[in-house]
């Protein structure tokens, strides 16, 4: 009878717990983010790839191995992207939801300048020989 009383017990209170978990304040709620914001977050993305740009100009990176100079450049603008965060932040944006964002951005070109520092280093290597 004891088995019986707690499998009904059990049975009607995970509903309740799972509305709960549904309620949780950590979880962020879809909301609009500004056309001003927006817009900043636009124009810092535009300043990460001008200094990814600017930093792939350099002869420095040239004479190195395309990972090694792809994973220095990236960290040079590293305080640039930082800038998109602390807009997210001040329209605020969860801090996870910020850093899986910039986390796209960063994978995203960090993918594109090893592609083309690989291309430059192949380049260059069938021109020697």
């Amino acid at each position: 009878m004891r088995q019986i009383f707690l499998l009904i017990t059990l049975l009607f209170s995970a509903p309740g717990y799972t509305e709960e978990a549904k309620k949780d304040n950590n979880e962020w709620q879809n909301s609009t983010i500004s056309d001003a914001t927006i817009k900043k977050i636009q124009e810092a993305k535009a300043q990460y790839n001008k200094c990814i740009s600017d930093e792939m100009q350099k002869p420095a990176y040239r004479e190195q191995e395309s990972r090694r100079a792809t994973e220095a450049l990236v960290k040079q603008c590293e305080p640039v992207l930082a800038k998109m965060r602390d807009t997210y932040l001040a329209e605020k944006v969860p801090g996870i939801v910020a850093d899986r964002h910039l986390k796209q951005v960063r994978i995203q070109t960090t993918r594109n300048v090893l592609q083309t520092m690989m291309f430059n280093e192949a380049a260059k290597s069938a021109g020697q020989k």
